[in-house]
């Protein structure tokens, strides 16, 4: 058990979306804007981070909080937040590659795809990026299906949509 560092976590709501969120040695490594699977992944961080000091901090996610509020209301396109993505290092890859993405832009999983080498692994792509755990901040929202349409998302398809919205990108959707 690691005495020295806690897993603190937090909820609150911007844009009239609630976010649930998960810190470790001051590094992001939860925020999602759904919560299904929320208490699933606490209990995979306390095993993986071998801790059991688990408390509610709302004082921990102040910044995050501030630059969301600052990412809906078109005031930030990146931001400053120190993370830490658990997962294999395909997922990683993948991820690494969201990241690339810029603001107001999209992808298709194929073309993601494809800049890990291997334009046929759009499906382990779009898995990889289902597992990510820190949405908007690895923006997978930005991937779209190859013939324009929306695609999937965690979170939903509504939250998806209204992601783009914030970021102004073109959409039939």
């Amino acid at each position: 058990m690691n005495s020295e560092s806690k897993i603190f976590f937090s909820s609150f709501t911007i844009h009239k979306i609630t976010f649930q969120v998960i810190s470790y040695d001051s590094d992001l490594i939860y925020l999602s804007p759904f919560s299904k699977d929320f208490n699933k992944s606490l209990e995979f961080f306390k095993k993986e981070l071998n801790s059991e000091y688990v408390e509610k901090n709302d004082e921990e996610f102040i910044k995050l909080k501030e630059e969301l509020i600052e990412y809906f209301n078109n005031k930030r396109v990146s931001f400053t937040i120190s993370y830490k993505t658990f997962g294999t290092e395909f997922q990683k890859k993948v991820w690494n590659i969201l990241t690339t993405i810029p603001y107001g832009k999209t992808i298709s999983y194929k073309e993601e795809a494809s800049m890990l080498g291997n334009e046929k692994a759009f499906r382990a792509v779009a898995n990889a990026n289902g597992r990510n755990r820190i949405s908007i901040i690895i923006p997978c929202h930005r991937v779209i299906s190859h013939n324009g349409e929306i695609g999937g998302y965690t979170g939903g398809i509504d939250i998806k949509k209204e992601l783009l919205r914030v970021e102004s990108i073109n959409q039939k959707y």
